[in-house]
């Protein structure tokens, strides 16, 4: 397999779970500016969650940079990176409503490590 299909890949996952966090956000009910308020920490957790998904995604590129063939252990760990950051959404989700209650957050916290 060549690597140009496992960047496709992994860059179609990522954008897919960049979707699905910002379609958790929900609009405010109010045109004041404050009806931002209630929103905050769920936009806040979109927002860490954004900028950990850029920085693999990134890490990911430069990483695949270095590949000249692509085994079947080099899918396995792609597969099982994707996995743990299809996850986000649900930990960014959990972690926005409950407003950084200690589980939800340590959930999060283990999704990341």
């Amino acid at each position: 397999m060549q690597k140009n299909r496992l960047e496709a890949f992994s860059d179609g996952v990522l954008a897919i779970i960049i979707t699905i966090m910002v379609l958790e956000l929900k609009a405010p009910h109010g045109a004041q500016v404050s009806s931002l308020t209630p929103l905050l920490p769920s936009f806040l957790s979109y927002v860490l969650s954004f900028i950990y998904v850029g920085i693999y995604w990134n890490n990911h590129h430069h990483l695949l940079h270095t590949v000249r063939h692509v085994s079947a252990g080099i899918l396995w760990s792609n597969l099982h990176l994707l996995f743990w950051l299809s996850l986000f959404p649900l930990a960014t989700a959990w972690v926005g409503e409950n407003h950084l209650a200690p589980v939800p957050t340590a959930v999060y916290g283990v999704i990341l490590l």
